[in-house]
């Protein structure tokens, strides 16, 4: 059997450094909003190289508490993406703004950059690219649009911890970046978990207050805000875990070259990795035209793969009201044609080959 992820074969010495980082939270009996928490928000915004980052307890609420500090709300458009997962778009249609859907590159699977001068409007107020699967956005393009028209930016790296695009860390090249700690991350906690990053002190301030009620000291509530915190447990685990995460993402990139060599020449489209990016490969995703038979193919010789995602969002029930109708026929195409692979930092060679061997029978 080959699971899609393992993450039972994290190192046991790791484990260990975790249940001792654990019990000294436990024997400290302070659990939320604790030193912990601060040196893990100074830890993770020094990697990715921002002045402030503010722990929250998911992706989800740090895209959320993002758009909200921008004063982003009714009548306000958001530029995106349909092909992400539901909490991009979410994050948006909760803070009452509407989602204004651009269609992606074919080759990252990425917000096609060039196409989203068109899309803005009088009520256009920021951008939000994606940077999926662990592949950077064409943020260049990107920031000079967003300067151009006096746009936000907001990067949803959610799959994308130590990605880079022009040797810069992605998450901390707009003006705010969000991140997920959820345990199938690059970095994941043992629960949920996520992270907003900004260098604005004035914003940080902000996000910092909105994660909890609103309040800048206790009982004095400014605004209406969320209950939004990282744990001193996550933040330990995360503390030691951020200690790895260039040795594993550079695991995670070994082991999709040997996918693309045991791959290559067959028909499938296989992950690239465009000029002056790192790719940390939070997914290994192919393009098949018969994935479904490839799956079940797979599967019956113990072989998990998973499909991120089927469904683009502007098609999804609970939007199709909240979103303007686009074509969006590379999005589509791709959601017909996605499949994704084993992929995690502990993935043997042998595991990868025999995957290979596989697909080649069906291909």
């Amino acid at each position: 059997m080959i699971p899609f992820i393992n993450l039972k074969r994290e190192p046991e010495e790791l484990n260990e450094k975790i249940i001792n980082a654990i019990k000294e939270v436990v024997e400290e009996k302070w659990f939320v909003l604790g030193e912990e928490l601060i040196k893990f928000e100074d830890e993770f915004s020094n990697y990715i190289g921002t002045k402030y980052g503010i722990g929250v307890n998911s992706g989800s609420d740090a895209l959320f508490i993002a758009i909200k500090s921008l004063g982003i709300g009714k009548n306000d458009e958001v530029i995106t993406v349909s092909h992400t997962f539901i909490s991009t778009v979410d994050a948006i249609c909760r803070n009452n703004a509407k989602p204004v859907f651009v269609d992606i590159d074919p080759a990252t699977f990425c917000i096609n950059a060039q196409l989203i001068e068109d899309k803005i409007t009088n009520k256009t107020k920021a951008i939000m690219p994606v940077h999926l699967y662990g592949h950077p956005a064409e943020m260049d393009l990107i920031m000079e649009i967003a300067n151009d028209y006096d746009l936000f930016v907001v990067e949803d790296a959610c799959q994308a911890h130590g990605a880079e695009y022009k040797s810069k860390k992605v998450g901390g090249i707009g003006d705010i970046g969000c991140f997920s700690f959820y345990p199938t991350k690059n970095l994941g906690a043992y629960g949920d978990g996520g992270i907003a990053l900004s260098n604005d002190e004035e914003l940080t301030q902000k996000m910092k207050m909105l994660r909890n009620y609103g309040q800048r000291e206790k009982y004095n509530h400014e605004f209406m805000g969320v209950n939004s915190r990282l744990d001193e447990i996550q933040a330990v685990i995360l503390r030691e875990k951020l200690k790895h995460i260039d040795k594993w993402n550079e695991n995670r990139r070994k082991s999709a070259k040997i996918y693309e060599k045991v791959l290559s020449n067959l028909d499938l489209c296989l992950p690239i990795e465009m000029r002056n990016t790192k790719h940390v490969y939070h997914l290994y995703v192919i393009r098949c035209k018969e994935r479904y038979k490839l799956q079940k193919l797979l599967l019956d010789n113990g072989i998990e793969t998973q499909i991120h995602y089927p469904t683009p969002i502007h098609l999804q029930k609970p939007y199709l009201k909240a979103v303007r109708k686009s074509q969006l026929l590379e999005t589509i195409r791709a959601c017909d044609e996605i499949l994704s692979l084993p992929m995690h930092p502990w993935l043997t060679e042998e595991e990868i080959n025999f995957v290979g061997e596989l697909i080649k029978c069906h291909v």
